[in-house]
């Protein structure tokens, strides 16, 4: 038998399992789904200032280490483009949006704190 094929029978395998409400199964899928995700981020920032240039910087290598490849990363200077803003509804700057994978979340403040960001993308647990 073809390696190929044999991929093909462990993919019918895991699929007939979760198809019985294997929790197991659901749990490794979901993983599995979570590694594959497209992030999609709006990062917020007032002005060219030390802390909105450190904000872009710290998100930008947070992005590359976790998210190589699966992110879409947006930076907005709300003192030059107010059209997004009355979306978003945001206050405050520094803001990280994640708009995708659900469930939305906010990220307002200091973006030097890596495990804050992290958390707050989902990307690690809360603990």
């Amino acid at each position: 038998m073809k390696a190929s094929g044999k991929a093909g029978i462990k993919q019918e395998n895991k699929a007939a399992k979760r198809e019985r409400g294997d929790v197991t199964a659901d749990f490794e899928h979901a993983l599995e789904m979570k590694k594959t995700e497209q992030y999609v981020l709006r990062l917020y920032v007032a002005g060219n200032n030390i802390r909105s240039q450190t904000a872009v910087e710290n998100v930008k290598k947070i992005c590359e280490e976790y998210l190589q490849g699966r992110y879409d990363l947006e930076v907005i200077d709300i003192y030059q483009d107010q059209s997004k803003n009355p979306v978003d509804l945001v206050l405050a700057a520094p803001t990280l949006i994640k708009k995708l994978p659900l469930p939305l979340r906010r990220i307002i403040g200091d973006m030097t704190r890596k495990e804050r960001v992290l958390v707050g993308l989902d990307i690690v647990p809360r603990q």
